[in-house]
């Protein structure tokens, strides 16, 4: 049964809600379509799943693009209504005959819509029933015969070909000579799984194609003991003493007594450690980017090169007069070569191919039955629908400004916790380094909480930041609980009074479970204040698995019934990919969580924020 039919315009003003209906939804499927769905350019999808606590509801809907209206249905998902479709385009159809910009109410819609429900729902029973007509009769009979029929075709095939093929064969086979030249009376079968050849007269055969000749690993070996030789005579090796290679000596240079870069040891034996001060450097999370505007005939020119498959398919005077008379209503036909051109132009920008297709069809959505203006192309339309698109996906929807959030908990008496994760060797350690640094910079006190304990010598990398820095660091070695280690940590930094708790933890594949239960476990325990993504800018389609599959892991193994997911994302080696930076489109358009930092380059200095309209511009190049 239909739970709800909703009319809304696209500002928010609910026109008409099917007061025959009257259910009350559980939850607020409604809202969570428009901020998770419409307006995260998700509306190209056929349905919108929203589960509550004890209902699950589908949603569907359709646009009219021109006057700006949405319709949306709600049902139950265990019904699986085959009218809902149907009933939204004559809905739609409908409505739209009697709509007026200046008219808020339509008590009216009521019988027509009890109608077109009616109608609805007849035409879906009337197809039930004619499926159900044709069914296939005796269809086990058949199949038996024909099962017999196949197996008699092929015995007689069989008998022929041996039959027919058998005299062929024993003439051909008579004086055929083997690859090495001897001949043999007898049949010689070369097949890919057996292989004959004849090594001095004799007949040497072997079950894997790959055999190799004797002669010729006989002739390999009398050449190499030269070799064999030199060794044998040199000194004789006992079989107690270990071999250890010797340092090779290059000329008359001296001799190296280790091979040894780390920092310097004093007197005393402990690391001589260069320290890192604040002042050091600013960091570039406090210098705003500057963009250099380009000049708009590269724009103008891209814009031509996508519109010209549509220039071929119509003549001149009609394309001319459609730009100055604008088109009536643009079709889903009209839309196509200048998406597939955006798609390509977005996927070779290193965004994952799922993420391009659903963001095309999602503009194709929003532009379906508008009305083309006047001296206006179908490319640039397209185009600019899809550069509003992603300002509004790239734009964070939550203020993400971590400094007032770190002054709030302090406020409070408690540490800002900040727990890193991601997978192996995307730079969690690193950039937690540049973090720190960057808060160090604006008098915020930092300690670090060294919690890979599964991955040797992370904590050892760990303590080298923190001594250049000069920040505390907690740690209990390795082979710990993580999640354990972290609440110590937490309660070290209360009685210290540190602002700001780092959690380091270990890198693990989105698809190692005990890695995963453990980091559930450890931001269950803790409850951590934010929860950083640190993905590659490098990955292109494992983007989209990666957070997918990390999100939904924390999920299902967290024991809590409201799990804490990722709250945003730090974008490593950014200064390593050029142009290609669709993995932040990726990653954001996949987990909803915002790209908080962008590290490019190596040293403490090297963290910035994403430039929204540099990305976008970028992207649409």
């Amino acid at each position: 049964m239909l739970e709800q039919l909703l009319i809304f315009t696209r500002g928010g003003l609910i026109l008409w809600t099917c007061k025959e209906l009257g259910n009350a939804l559980k939850g607020s499927p409604i809202d969570t379509l428009i901020r998770s769905c419409l307006l995260e350019e998700r509306s190209g999808a056929a349905s919108y799943n929203y589960d509550a606590p004890g209902a699950s509801y589908t949603l569907k809907w359709t646009f009219h693009n021109e006057l700006g209206l949405v319709f949306v249905a709600v049902y139950q998902r265990i019904l699986h209504l085959l009218y809902v479709d149907d009933l939204l385009a004559l809905v739609r159809r409908e409505f739209c005959e009697i709509y007026d910009p200046k008219r808020t109410v339509y008590n009216d819609f009521d019988e027509t819509f009890r109608q077109l429900r009616m109608e609805a729902e007849a035409r879906a029973e009337e197809l039930k029933k004619s499926k159900q007509m044709v069914k296939p009769v005796n269809n086990s009979k058949k199949q038996g015969q024909a099962q017999k029929a196949g197996f008699d075709k092929g015995n007689k095939k069989r008998e022929g070909s041996s039959a027919a093929g058998g005299g062929d064969d024993n003439d051909e086979g008579k004086g055929r000579k083997l690859e090495n030249g001897h001949s043999n009376g007898n049949i010689v079968e070369i097949d890919e799984p057996r292989m004959t050849a004849a090594v001095n007269g004799k007949e040497n055969t072997s079950s894997n194609f790959s055999a190799f000749d004797v002669s010729k690993l006989q002739k390999r070996t009398k050449g190499g003991k030269k070799t064999d030789t030199v060794v044998n005579k040199g000194s004789k090796v006992d079989p107690k003493k270990k071999v250890t290679k010797k340092n090779r000596v290059w000329d008359d240079a001296p001799p190296e007594t280790k091979l040894d870069f780390t920092d310097p040891v004093d007197g005393n034996g402990n690391e001589k450690i260069e320290v890192v001060p604040a002042s050091q450097g600013e960091s570039m999370m406090d210098v705003e980017e500057i963009i250099s505007s380009d000049s708009e005939g590269e724009e103008d020119d891209n814009v031509q090169k996508d519109s010209k498959p549509e220039a071929t398919k119509k003549g001149w005077f009609s394309s001319m007069f459609q730009s100055i008379a604008g088109k009536a209503n643009l079709e889903k036909g009209d839309l196509e070569p200048a998406l597939k051109a955006l798609k390509d132009r977005l996927m070779t920008k290193n965004v994952a191919e799922e993420i391009a297709e659903k963001l095309c069809e999602s503009v194709a959505a929003s532009l379906e039955g508008k009305k083309l203006a006047s001296f206006t192309r179908v490319s640039s339309t397209v185009q600019a629908a899809m550069e509003e698109a992603l300002v509004r996906i790239l734009t964070p929807r939550r203020s993400i400004d971590i400094l007032r959030d770190v002054h709030a908990a302090k406020e409070q008496r408690k540490p800002y916790v900040v727990v890193f994760v991601g997978v192996n060797g995307v730079g969690k350690s690193t950039n937690l380094a540049k973090v720190a640094y960057w808060l160090l910079q604006h008098n915020v006190s930092v300690m670090m909480a060294a919690c890979d304990t599964f991955r040797s010598g992370a904590v050892e990398q760990l303590r080298t930041h923190a001594r250049r820095l000069q920040i505390p660091i907690f740690e209990k070695g390795y082979e710990k609980d993580p999640a354990i280690v972290a609440k110590e940590a937490i309660q070290e930094a209360t009685r210290n009074g540190s602002d700001v708790v780092l959690v380091d933890t270990a890198g693990r594949m989105q698809d190692n479970e005990p890695l995963m239960r453990a980091l559930s476990k450890l931001i269950y325990l803790n409850n951590p204040d934010l929860v950083l993504f640190v993905g590659e800018a490098l990955v292109g389609n494992d983007a989209v698995d990666q957070l997918s599959k990390f999100n939904q892991k924390l999920a299902d193994l967290s024991t809590s019934s409201t799990p804490r997911l990722i709250d945003g994302i730090l974008l490593t080696k950014f200064d390593t990919i050029d142009d290609k930076v669709g993995a932040a489109l990726s990653m954001v358009y996949i987990s909803g969580a915002p790209v908080m930092f962008v590290g490019c380059g190596q040293s403490y200095t090297d963290l910035k924020k994403l430039n929204v309209k540099s990305i976008v511009k970028t992207l649409l190049k």
